[in-house]
């Protein structure tokens, strides 16, 4: 049996995006629907992506805004990032960039595995950010994109199982299928 490896994933992005929401239906499989702002939380959880067991520590991070000073622990040891913004707030949309430009700013990469979240798409009628907006905003910074709503578990799950790929991907251990092989 292989070790499982240990990911450190941030979770941000602007206030109440559902963050904590969106962690805790990953974690616990329920949806908590009060809104206690968060100082800062870390879950740990078990999963199997592609079989190899990954152990992850999720750090569900304060709400930030464009103002917010970026903590050096939001760089430390993390592996990978899950950005978060709200698709019924066009603000949340704005500070998620201004949050990926800060980032990519304290890591002095260039880019890193990344998951562009847009989440509460089960609000139809509130929805102001269109899912093209959010896969070209992903697009650009090389990262993955998918909506979620926090109250359907198989999203939540998603978003996080995309993070380990991206995270893979970035240490050379993409998805089989996407390894090429020459015969010589």
């Amino acid at each position: 049996m292989p070790q499982p490896k240990h990911r450190k994933i941030a979770v941000i992005g602007y206030r109440s995006v559902g963050k904590s929401s969106l962690t805790i239906q990953f974690v616990e499989g329920q949806f908590v629907d009060s809104y206690d702002p968060t100082i800062e939380n870390t879950f740990n959880k078990l999963v199997n992506v592609n079989g190899q067991d990954f152990n992850l520590q999720l750090v569900d991070t304060a709400g930030q805004d464009e103002y917010s000073i970026f903590h050096q622990s939001h760089s430390m040891d993390i592996h990978g990032y899950v950005l978060v913004y709200s698709v019924t707030s066009n603000k949340s949309f704005e500070v998620v960039q201004n949050l990926h430009d800060k980032l990519l700013d304290m890591v002095g990469k260039i880019q890193v595995p990344t998951v562009l979240v847009g989440n509460k798409k089960d609000l139809h009628m509130e929805r102001v950010i269109k899912p093209d907006e959010g896969k070209i905003l992903a697009d650009s910074w090389g990262a993955a994109f998918i909506e979620s709503s926090a109250k359907e578990n198989e999203t939540a799950v998603e978003v996080f199982k995309r993070i380990i790929l991206e995270m893979e991907k970035a240490d050379g251990n993409g998805p089989p299928e996407e390894k090429k092989c020459a015969v010589m």
